[in-house]
């Protein structure tokens, strides 16, 4: 079987080499470098759990963090076993009565959460302020890692399974049967296409356009979010205020945090990559509450945006759009860390052993009207 996929981030890159390992014969078009340091994958936090109370988000979440797993140690990838936790402040009835209530349907799917005092988190994580922490919980099968050396690890191992690379080509595609056999075409240029079997889109924020341009519609949105990293030496677990809306989590330059969800749609060849002022100015005041940095103020390193996708009920886009043609997108923040199990899905697939159900794209025509929702979002 001849498979296409138009994409290099984290889904792409799983998917071409687990078709490759399988015994297809995988071409992957990637518009830049991998990781391509202005998309997805490199700009993704890097915050890995399977805490979910959706039974096909917790089963899909599992299967991630056991792949995680089972490749940290590769090529210069490591999955950091990091406990990840989640809070409502005090007050916060609406989102304090949301964490109760998805605990136990986390626990019902094999999900090793629990819930946690803020007494006992601040025994165990002294830097942690949790004075007005209400309702928390914490997951265990969790961790962290580098999203770049993921990407750069799963594009090695697919070429040593056979599957061909191609960074800094950007493509279109076409399905109007014009390619012997009336199979799908890639075009590298635009005059030679080049016939597949199945060609697979897993471009990222792209995919909306790429597959426009193919006169397919889908209902996808990118939306911009951003992130930064600040100096900080002690020990904390991944946290997520929800009712805050933002995030935290241990780095290499001590902490990378993030928010400043912007809830509209974007343009993926026109949009700011840098942070936002009063992004950057609303984190360090969040920041300086939460932990203690002792006798300094949070000092900021680097600071960025990137984009995600969102769709109208909120879950991915991926299983086949067309006759051979698949798509794989609209995670909604939460592409990177539940790529293994979504690449490996998506191939399974296209080689005809079926997918996931409840993520089929043609539940939606293209043509849906729909509201940004930020992905992490507890309600």
């Amino acid at each position: 079987m001849n498979v296409g996929i138009v994409g290099g981030g984290a889904v792409g890159l799983t998917a071409a080499r687990d078709l490759a390992v399988r015994g297809a014969d995988v071409t992957l078009f990637e518009a830049g470098t991998i990781p391509n340091e202005g998309e997805s994958t490199a700009r993704a936090a890097g915050v890995l759990y399977d805490a979910f109370a959706a039974p096909e988000d917790a089963r899909v979440g599992a299967r991630a963090i056991e792949r995680f797993r089972e490749f940290s140690g590769t090529g210069g990838f490591e999955f950091v076993e990091t406990p990840y936790v989640w809070f409502a402040r005090t007050g916060d009835e609406k989102r304090a009565a949301a964490i109760r209530e998805q605990v136990p349907r986390m626990r019902e799917h094999g999900r090793d959460v629990a819930f946690i005092h803020a007494s006992e988190l601040e025994e165990r994580y002294p830097a942690l302020n949790a004075e007005d922490i209400g309702v928390a919980a914490i997951a265990r099968n969790t961790g962290r890692t580098d999203p770049g050396s993921y990407a750069r690890m799963m594009a090695a191992e697919a070429e040593k399974n056979g599957a061909e690379v191609r960074t800094e080509t950007e493509v279109r595609v076409r399905l109007d049967g014009t390619a012997a056999d009336g199979k799908p075409q890639i075009f590298p240029d635009d005059d030679h296409g080049e016939p597949f079997d199945a060609i697979v889109v897993a471009a990222g924020a792209h995919t909306k356009r790429v597959l426009a341009e193919g006169g397919i519609p889908v209902a996808l949105k990118p939306y911009r979010v951003q992130a930064l990293t600040c100096a900080f030496d002690a020990d904390t677990p991944m946290l997520y205020d929800a009712t805050e809306g933002y995030y935290l989590r241990p780095h290499p330059e001590g902490l990378l945090a993030g928010d400043g969800t912007e809830e509209v749609e974007s343009d993926p060849t026109d949009w700011k990559h840098a942070s936002d002022a009063a992004f950057e100015t609303a984190m360090h005041e969040r920041l300086a509450h939460r932990l203690d940095f002792g006798a300094d103020d949070p000092t900021i390193e680097r600071a960025w945006a990137g984009l995600c996708t969102a769709t109208p009920d909120y879950d991915p886009l991926i299983g086949e759009l067309r006759p051979n043609c698949y798509v794989a997108a609209g995670w909604q923040g939460h592409g990177f860390m539940r790529s293994p199990a979504l690449g490996e899905a998506i191939a399974e697939d296209v080689l005809g052993e079926g997918g996931i159900p409840e993520f089929d794209p043609k539940r939606f025509t293209g043509d849906e009207e729909f509201e940004i929702v930020e992905g992490m979002a507890v309600d």
